[in-house]
């Protein structure tokens, strides 16, 4: 019996437990690798940013916030994430939106109250960039091209848009600035966002309106002969309303005396000089494009050029972007925005004008010439519709 209470007393092995594995040591090697692969990855964000393809895609951004937000459940390893991150380069915004001055995102009356949403933190986390208020607005004009210039547009990595027409600036002013933002699309450092509500040329009130948002907004016009613009607006009201009048017989107060009646939208959207003349009370023509919307159509690489060097854009659209169309009679996207396949504009888009009296059509253009070479003047550049 002692034999046995002495050879359990030498060995003390069979009666305590194994030794304790580290296990606070390696919960500290996880969450360091952890963090480190959340540093990698967001450094890596930043570069491929303007990346086409790359740039927006929610799904992946929203991945990492979620490891971002289990790793934040350590105290210790939140701190290293931080000082980490305060490292990270912010890939600094280039061209039109790396201006803070000359573009600010946030109307001037609401900038003092307004948190920064644009610290790379804050992008990072958010998982898909933050909504702005635009920087550049294609204005107008209704029937020119507008809708055809924002889907070539909309193929740059470095533009985003929104695709329906907002209308903020003419119908729905009193919704405020934060309703509007919040219409935008969420946008990545180095990235423009853009809209467009052909019906703000013609608004009286539009000018004034969006001075008071940013007067470094950069606006875009794209415009057209307006004889042929009238035409096409009549014929979209056409194909809404079969029962509407002749064009003839809306286009005069008199067609014996032959005077025309500017009430008519259809006549008086093409009365361009007259609505530029508001527009550089609030804007210089400097900051304001003027797109012409018969170029759109025979050489859309060159005057989307034009209008990349207008926002301050590398050239990244060109002729291997496009293939005309012939059924339709214009250019098309090979690759539209998200897409592999070709894109044309829809059946809306391309109608068949109705034959038109040749004596109408030639009073119209008598009665625009003035008016024309006044826009022409106006703008420095002579668009060939006389």
């Amino acid at each position: 019996m002692g034999q046995r209470l002495i050879c359990c007393l030498d060995a003390p092995s069979a009666l305590q437990p194994p030794p304790l594995l580290p296990v606070r040591r390696k919960l500290l090697l996880l969450c360091i690798m952890l963090f480190l692969w959340l540093y990698m990855f967001y450094s890596c964000a930043g570069s491929c940013a303007s990346v086409p393809g790359l740039a927006g895609r929610p799904a992946a951004a929203a991945g990492a916030g979620e490891a971002a937000a289990t790793a934040g459940a350590h105290g210790e390893g939140l701190q290293v994430l931080s000082k980490l991150l305060r490292r990270a380069p912010s890939g600094g915004a280039k061209g039109l939106a790396g201006s803070a001055a000359a573009f600010p995102s946030e109307p001037r009356e609401e900038q003092s109250a307004a948190p920064d949403p644009t610290s790379p933190i804050s992008s990072f986390f958010n998982g898909s960039g933050t909504k702005k208020l635009p920087q550049a607005i294609i204005i107008g004009v209704k029937k020119g091209g507008t809708r055809a210039l924002l889907e070539f547009l909309r193929v740059h990595p470095d533009i985003r848009a929104v695709g329906a027409e907002p209308h903020f600036f003419d119908r729905n002013y009193e919704q405020g600035f934060a309703w509007y933002r919040d219409l935008m699309p969420r946008t990545l450092d180095g990235q423009i966002t853009m809209e467009k509500t052909p019906s703000y040329f013609v608004t009286k009130e539009a000018p004034a309106r969006i001075s008071a948002m940013s007067r470094g907004t950069k606006l875009i016009v794209v415009v057209r002969d307006p004889v042929t613009r009238a035409i096409s607006d009549y014929t979209q009201t056409l194909s809404k309303k079969p029962d509407i009048p002749t064009f003839e017989s809306l286009t005069f107060k008199n067609r014996t005396t032959g005077l025309i009646d500017t009430s008519w939208s259809a006549i008086q959207i093409g009365i361009y000089a007259k609505h530029l003349e508001n527009w550089l009370l609030y804007f210089p023509i400097g900051q304001i494009l003027f797109v012409s919307g018969e170029r759109l159509i025979s050489d859309p690489a060159g005057e989307l050029g034009r209008v990349q060097d207008f926002l301050g854009l590398k050239r990244i659209i060109t002729d291997k972007h496009f293939y005309f169309n012939k059924t339709k009679g214009f250019p098309c996207l090979k690759k539209a925005e998200g897409s592999s396949k070709p894109h044309c504009l829809g059946k809306t888009k391309g109608r068949t004008h109705p034959n038109i009296d040749r004596e109408v059509v030639q009073r119209l253009r008598e009665f625009y010439r003035p008016f024309n070479m006044k826009f022409y003047q106006m703008t420095g550049h002579d668009f060939g519709w006389d």
